[in-house]
């Protein structure tokens, strides 16, 4: 069994590391992108920061239908909430604040809650709680850009050095 805590401790260490990818490539331009056709590291960020919030919002607004033509309005309502990031360390801060404040309100609703059913945008019926674990990965692939990104400049991600120094201890 899936516990809510779980996932939101979880997504707080993802986060974190995606803040801390952030910050490490600080020293780089953050409309670096390796081909002409792919997100910056800086867009690809700043599409985890608002895609990570507009969820949850939908979630907490209790939104139960995102297949709709109206999803990316939807989006839109939340979107317009972050302020705008000028530089790793403002956008850094605003990933690690912002889902700080999500899933604190996140952890207040109810097992019963998180147990009803809605209708993912693609479709398919999935518990709210699957869709947050889903919210959760969605940043996962998308940090792994961001590490992509740190190896092609030479910097080492944060995960990769916490493991080697655990190796080295």
């Amino acid at each position: 069994m899936v516990r809510l805590d779980s996932v939101l401790n979880s997504w707080k260490t993802v986060r974190e590391d995606t803040a801390q990818a952030v910050e490490d490539f600080s020293a780089h331009e953050l409309d670096y992108k390796p081909t002409a056709d792919l997100l910056s590291f800086g867009e690809t960020a700043r599409h985890i920061l608002e895609a990570g919030h507009a969820l949850a919002g939908l979630l907490l607004d209790g939104v139960d239908n995102m297949a709709t033509p109206q999803f990316r309005q939807m989006l839109g309502k939340y979107t317009a909430e972050i302020p705008k990031t000028d530089g790793a360390g403002a956008l850094a801060r605003e990933l690690r604040s912002r889902l700080d404040a999500d899933a604190a309100r996140l952890a207040q609703k109810s097992a019963d809650f998180y147990a009803g059913e809605i209708t993912r945008f693609d479709g398919q019926r999935v518990t709210r709680l699957e869709m947050l674990q889903m919210i959760k990965e969605h940043e996962l692939t998308h940090r792994s850009q961001l590490f992509m990104y740190l190896r092609l400049k030479g910097i080492v991600p944060s995960t990769t050095r916490r493991r080697l120094a655990k190796a080295n201890a």
